[in-house]
């Protein structure tokens, strides 16, 4: 699956504040990620993101 800026996406496990939706800031060997409940970021790897990603609930208009 392709994964590109601007992308929002459903993980499998909840933030710690309880929101589900990401928005995607950074794409390649890491993802950064920001969540859309408390927009707090993370980076996290790229097989760990693949593997944690449930959905794509809005594409980028790119």
């Amino acid at each position: 699956m392709s994964y590109d800026v601007g992308d929002v996406v459903e993980m499998k496990k909840k933030h710690p504040c309880g929101g589900k939706e990401w928005d995607v800031l950074r794409v390649g060997a890491d993802f950064r990620l920001r969540c859309k409940t408390c927009n707090h970021m993370i980076m996290i790897p790229r097989p760990k993101f693949e593997k944690g990603v449930k959905k794509i609930i809005q594409k980028s208009q790119q």
